[in-house]
């Protein structure tokens, strides 16, 4: 009796699948390819390329990028208010907004309200002792930013001098 044949395909080469895989994708891999093109173009890719391997040079290359007197000044300018939010007291800071928000609610409602304020509430309301903390911080406010400069200069000679940019 005869045996059965045992058929077994041929396994594809890696070139092969590549090739069955190019030929199915041609319009993907040419759109694919243009994008790659206008990407590296633009520098994009260069930019990836130092941001995956550690941000060697990334901080120039994102200036260079960005290119122009004001794209610098507003770089410096959000390096300083970062430096400046860093010594605030995130205390301080959340207790002055939840004091905001709560005199911008109340301004709200009387506004909605339609109502007014007289002298006499007013006069009535310096007898509050929230009012008053409230009223020597915005008064101290100012006297804080007239020694700015000086403490500011400290700073600057604690770190060794203020930030340039390159």
């Amino acid at each position: 009796m005869a045996q059965r044949l045992i058929y077994t395909p041929r396994i594809k080469t890696p070139e092969e699948k590549l090739s069955d895989a190019q030929n199915d994708s041609n319009d993907a891999l040419l759109e694919g390819l243009e994008l790659l093109r206008e990407l590296h173009a633009a520098g994009v890719l260069e930019t990836l390329v130092k941001l995956i391997r550690g941000g060697e040079g990334l901080a120039g290359k994102a200036l260079h990028i960005l290119e122009g007197d004001s794209s610098t000044r507003l770089i410096r300018n959000v390096l300083e208010l970062a430096r400046t939010a860093s010594e605030l007291d995130p205390d301080a800071l959340g207790t002055l907004g939840k004091a905001a928000n709560a005199g911008i609610s109340e301004g709200a409602k009387r506004v909605k309200q339609g109502e007014g304020v007289g002298l006499g509430e007013l006069l009535g309301l310096l007898r509050d002792r929230d009012v008053q903390v409230a009223l020597g911080r915005t008064v101290r406010h100012p006297q804080g930013l007239w020694t700015l400069p000086a403490r500011l200069s400290r700073r600057d000679q604690r770190v060794g001098g203020p930030a340039q940019a390159q």
